[in-house]
């Protein structure tokens, strides 16, 4: 491929845990999503002039009024989204997958005139099965809603097809008959529907082969939104299930494209850079996509072209996503680097996270000036519901993440401090607890729904300085006391237990704060925290 440019820019564009990516432009702008699941606020919103460089503007569900219940198991909640525009308004479908899979499952659509916000309550979708839903607006004026759904009278999940239907903006309801298009080329869960049109044709492009190992992009076209669409020569379009595990990006799939103002053509994709050892322990299922993925599925950005109208060649020149490639012929434009430290003294950045806690009332910026006051609620991060528990994304294999935490110990089992977390069942926790009118700091590791205490310490200060650091998969922990040097804990932890390989899900590691108590009385202060990737 002839590029233009021969400055390169590195993959992947948004690192950490950012899977799904859907993508738009309007004008020199480019937009993008992601799926967040059991995580809030939901869909963050990313904008770049470049498609190379990304800032976050906002989180699409980010208020509790706006309606998305976030009862859901692990990787429930909100996942596969995708973002549109259309005559001044921008449009966002995704599914929010409840607590009881695949029956709980809810379409729904949001809507704004300004991507950073404020978005439109949840409109839910009645009578749209199935995930993964997405919108495409034809030269008509009629909008089409699609999305998979199980095979009528098929049993085995992933036997699967896509489904469209014209569907009415204004009441949000669907409209006309459903009209099956495709059921891909033969992977499990065909999913992730977008339809575009070039030249007369219709373009569907889906994944399929489940998001592991065998995920796969595909494509199909059509003279006739409705059908029938006839596989593409080339598929899969991309894919990396022909390539052995220790190739440094796996599991690609889940594609958008993008048409830029000079002409270009580009694909969004997930993908994720493992590590580990090339011979798993026996008792490790590698079927799904093999290694370690602590930092889950991420955004990766790779060029294609239409070399006729069977559809788009991507990434020409190997057939592969890889690490670096060509800058678009895009000026470049770089935004203000975030800051690596929050110090709690205005309001919350973007990139925090809670769990099933839409109205975020765990926590407080004002009631301590200076200080994230983290409410010690009743649930333990260490259940499957609502916890006290802030957190951002390891968007790096080699990081480290420290914090300043003050808390006045009043009753038996309390605990606060910091995580490297990856659900409830599967993380790591250095915290103080009060036990019998003693304080103690202790390292915990959680596995497989069990906590094993490694090292327990008494300690006599409510102020504590708490820090993690990630090299590959050993995560080293210390702490801090006034008028003392940081001390290392003894034991080094295996971080192999915070992926989905371990784990199972679809997210990727967390490091935050957390805290519980038993009365749900008590809080602990924090400081500031401060989050730095080595490499």
């Amino acid at each position: 491929m002839n590029y233009k440019n021969i400055k390169e820019f590195q993959n992947p564009i948004i690192p950490g845990f950012y899977p799904d990516p859907s993508i738009c432009r309007v004008g020199e702008d480019y937009y993008l999503v992601n799926s967040t699941f059991e995580y809030f606020p939901a869909i963050p919103v990313w904008h770049s002039k470049d498609l190379v460089h990304w800032k976050q503007i906002g989180n699409a569900i980010d208020r509790a009024e706006q309606g998305l219940n976030l009862d859901v198991n692990v990787s429930g909640g909100v996942q596969a989204c995708t973002i549109r525009y259309h005559q001044g308004t921008y449009y966002i479908t995704s599914t929010n997958v409840g607590r009881t899979w695949p029956s709980l499952r809810y379409n729904f659509i949001i809507t704004a005139t300004d991507p950073a916000g404020p978005w439109s309550k949840v409109h839910y979708i009645d009578n749209a099965p199935g995930i993964d839903s997405s919108l495409f607006f034809d030269d008509d004026g009629k909008a089409y809603f699609q999305a998979n759904r199980q095979k009528l009278n098929q049993d085995e999940l992933g036997n699967a097809e896509i489904w469209v239907q014209e569907i009415d903006l204004e009441s949000f309801q669907l409209i006309g008959d459903k009209h099956i298009l495709w059921d891909g080329c033969g992977g499990i869960f065909p999913e992730g529907p977008h339809i575009y049109k070039r030249n007369g044709y219709y373009y569907l492009l889906i994944a399929e082969g489940g998001t592991g190992h065998w995920h796969t992009v595909t494509m199909a076209r059509s003279k006739h939104i409705f059908g029938p669409y006839e596989p593409n020569p080339r598929n899969p379009l991309l894919t990396h299930k022909h390539l052995g595990k220790d190739y440094p990006i796996q599991n690609v799939g889940h594609a958008d494209m993008v048409e830029t103002q000079n002409g270009e053509w580009y694909m969004v994709c997930l993908g994720a850079r493992p590590k580990g050892d090339m011979q798993p322990p026996e008792e490790v299922d590698y079927s799904q996509g093999g290694h370690y993925f602590n930092l889950g599925r991420e955004s990766f950005l790779v060029p294609m072209r239409w070399e006729d109208d069977f559809g788009p060649v991507v990434s020409p020149d190997t057939g592969k996503v890889e690490m670096r490639y060509p800058f678009p012929d895009l000026q470049e434009h770089k935004w203000i680097k975030e800051a690596n430290c929050s110090h709690f003294d205005g309001e919350l950045e973007l990139f925090w996270n809670g769990i099933r806690s839409e109205k975020m009332d765990f926590f407080s910026l004002s009631e301590r000036k200076g200080y994230l006051r983290l409410y010690l609620g009743k649930n333990n991060i260490t259940t499957d519901d609502m916890v006290g528990f802030l957190g951002r994304r390891q968007t790096s294999w080699y990081f480290e993440a420290s914090t300043d935490m003050e808390i006045h110990h009043q009753a038996n089992d309390e605990q606060a401090g910091i995580t490297a977390y990856f659900n409830y069942a599967y993380h790591m926790r250095l915290l103080s607890h009060y036990q019998d009118g003693k304080q103690f700091l202790s390292l915990v590791k959680r596995e497989d729904n069990q906590d094993e205490v490694i090292q327990s310490i008494p300690i006599a200060s409510p102020c504590i300085k708490l820090k993690v650091v990630g090299d590959e998969h050993t995560y080293s922990f210390y702490y801090k006391v006034p008028d003392s040097p940081w001390q290392k804990i003894d034991h080094d932890l295996d971080g192999k237990l915070l992926n989905s390989t371990a784990a199972g899900g679809h997210t990727g590691a967390y490091v935050g704060m957390f805290g519980h108590s038993p009365s749900g009385d008590n809080h602990a202060d924090y400081k500031y925290f401060e989050y730095i990737n080595h490499k």
